[in-house]
């Protein structure tokens, strides 16, 4: 009897790894390929204010390949060749840039940061939160204290992309 039951278990466990498979690949799917960046805002978790991050007008792509690599590069309005050091600084500070292999669970991505903008980044998972509506993808960041900019405290990056053509 109990061999019928465990049995019968499985069964149910396989029905339920078929049927939920594709809808893990759908996923993949939609995610697949360039993205523009829109706007780059961040919350700040204390008050639930936002402002544009990288001003009103970034630019930016990110890429999802179907091998299992994200691309990010991230850019603030307004970026000009730098002149000083303190010019550089300030670049540094005006963008993001990151890959490394990525995996898809549910509504949420995950990269293994290899290469980055930033040296304290590589080796880390950064975690990302998404929905899709179309051809809009809007990205979650984890709340975080900003390496760009730790002085104004607790908050999470909301992108809004959109598929490139």
């Amino acid at each position: 009897m109990r061999t019928i039951i465990r049995f019968k278990w499985l069964v149910a466990l396989v029905w339920f790894l078929i049927l939920v498979q594709p809808s893990f690949a759908d996923d993949r799917a939609k995610l697949l390929g360039f993205w523009r960046l829109v706007s780059f805002e961040r919350e700040f978790k204390a008050t639930g204010e936002k402002e544009p991050l990288l001003g009103k007008n970034p630019t930016g792509y990110i890429l999802f390949t179907p091998e299992g690599r994200f691309v990010a590069i991230l850019t603030g309005e307004g970026r000009k060749a730098p002149k000083t050091d303190q010019d550089r600084v300030d670049l540094f500070k005006s963008m993001f840039a990151y890959t490394g292999m990525c995996r898809l669970e549910g509504d949420k991505f995950t990269t293994k940061v290899d290469v980055s903008w930033n040296p304290e980044w590589i080796g880390t998972d950064q975690e990302r939160f998404f929905k899709i509506d179309g051809d809009r993808l809007q990205v979650f960041t984890m709340w975080l204290i900003s390496p760009n900019w730790p002085e104004k405290g607790m908050g999470r990056g909301v992108l809004t992309f959109e598929r490139a053509k």
